[in-house]
């Protein structure tokens, strides 16, 4: 089964037809034959590291770390840095890249781990006799070959005539409508002044299509280990996702937050499927706080792998046990929002949310369809310790995205649930910027129309922004 229905939490349509979709534009019989694994066999271990000890870096210096907007965001919300911001020692990363046969690849500050590239599983074992180094975990194991990615043809303008008579969000009227964001558009919050890390596995053609050429792109970034020659010719998921949030064609389609920023970054390897996909998203998340975005926007989960023996477990979903739930549980205390896909599993045999939707203060976002109903797809909770997930729901069975073709498309998918408000976050923290992220959470969850009686389907319910702005005002 093709990796990009089975584990990013890409949209059920793709999960149901997939034969008419890999290489939209390009007929079954022209597809790319399969070519090596880049780089041949090849493995990768995360290695546990006991301490930070001697890293040359200090908190009463954290310029040299953390951008002054990262420290600004802290400051407004009166967060100190900590240990745990301070980098990985730099002469333990020398010495495990001295290491015969061993290439560091990425790392974590907050989790202590360093994940290494191995031609040989032999060549770990010196590092385990580095005193710094406690444990080492097989993440990753090359396939013998995998399908190469191309660009796809795409349109120079998105025609009129896919849009609604909607003057103000043409196509796009509902997913912003549904949870009464277009109150706070009136309002003059459309995102100004925040930044959203958008975490993918691609944005085909986001830098080519004409109706995304304003979108403010502060940078791009890859952290799989297999980079990506350009992510912008990865498969297009990124693509819808952004444009749910960043697209601003009035009358056609705009976004729920198009005057935000954004970085885009690759931290899915659409091509494999693998725990080390956790240890790139981790370091994504370190890299967004420390360029300071506000708000990390990721349709990604994780609960199978290529190697069966990784398989997460009911058990394991308490926002603690994987590397990526324990990474985003994190991140408010950092001041930042994390909005994430509940997930698909709803129709299939997992039925529950995946990681990282099981952490612990973040906004894990289930989907509805255009009548208020939860769609059957989307993953359910509680999380195995009894909290209520999903958190949220928002318009995803299906909502207005614009594809890597450049045409405005209906796509299903709590992938889509997710950005449309990530992109409402923006805004409303924009209405009141000295808010926490925690206190921005709880009022989104608090505007919800089920927070009286929340349960595992729908969680507290579809939010109100509008209601949302009012509950922070107030506060």
């Amino acid at each position: 089964m093709n990796k990009r229905k089975k584990h990013t939490l890409l949209s059920l349509f793709l999960f149901l037809f997939l034969p008419m979709q890999v290489m939209a534009g390009t007929p079954l019989a022209q597809q790319p034959e399969k070519i090596e694994f880049p780089g041949g066999k090849t493995y990768l271990f995360r290695l546990s590291l006991t301490d930070k000890n001697g890293t040359p870096y200090r908190l009463d210096r954290p310029l040299e770390f953390l951008s002054q907007k990262a420290l600004d965001r802290r400051k407004r919300q009166g967060l100190e840095v900590d240990s745990t911001d301070l980098p990985l020692p730099p002469e333990y990363i020398r010495k495990i890249n001295a290491v015969k046969g061993v290439e560091v690849v990425c790392m974590s500050k907050w989790n202590k781990t360093v994940v290494v590239r191995v031609a040989e599983t032999s060549h770990v074992t010196p590092l385990l006799s580095l005193p710094f180094v406690s444990h080492a975990e097989k993440v990753f194991t090359a396939p013998d070959s995998i399908k190469p990615s191309e660009r796809t043809l795409y349109h120079k303008e998105l025609e009129k005539w896919e849009g609604t008579n909607d003057e103000d969000y043409g196509k796009a009227a509902l997913n912003i409508k549904m949870v009464n964001g277009h109150r706070l558009h009136q309002l003059g919050y459309t995102g100004r002044g925040l930044t959203i890390a958008v975490f993918d596995g691609g944005f085909m053609n986001a830098d080519r299509i004409p109706a995304m050429d304003n979108i403010k792109v502060l940078g791009t970034r890859d952290f799989v280990a297999f980079k990506s020659p350009n992510i912008y010719q990865e498969n297009d998921h990124g693509t819808k996702v952004l444009s749910t949030m960043a697209l601003n064609v009035p009358g056609v389609f705009v976004g729920t937050a198009p005057d935000a920023s954004y970085w885009l970054i690759r931290s899915e390897d659409t091509a494999t499927e693998s725990l080390a996909e956790e240890d790139y998203w981790a370091a994504a998340a370190e890299f967004a706080d420390s360029v300071g975005a506000d708000i990390i926007s990721s349709s990604l989960g994780y609960k199978s792998f290529d190697d069966k023996t990784t398989n997460h477990k009911y058990t394991e979903l308490d926002g603690k046990h994987a590397l990526i739930s324990k990474t985003a549980s994190r991140l408010a205390s950092k001041g930042i929002v994390h909005v994430n896909s509940a997930g698909n599993e709803g129709v299939g045999t997992w039925k529950k949310i995946g990681v990282p939707a099981d952490a612990s203060d973040i906004l894990a976002v289930g989907a509805v369809n255009s009548s208020r109903v939860n769609a059957t797809f989307s993953s359910l909770g509680p999380s195995e310790d009894g909290r209520v997930k999903p958190d949220i729901m928002s318009l995803g069975s299906p909502a207005a995205v614009v594809s890597g073709r450049g045409a405005i498309i209906s796509d299903m998918g709590t992938s889509f649930s997710a950005p449309i408000i990530s992109g409402m976050v923006a805004c409303l923290w924009q209405s009141v910027p000295k808010a926490t992220a925690y206190q921005v959470m709880d009022a989104i969850r608090r505007s919800a129309d089920n927070y009286q009686t929340p349960n595992n389907v729908f969680g507290y319910g579809i939010p109100d922004f509008e209601k949302a702005y009012f509950l922070l005002k107030g506060r």
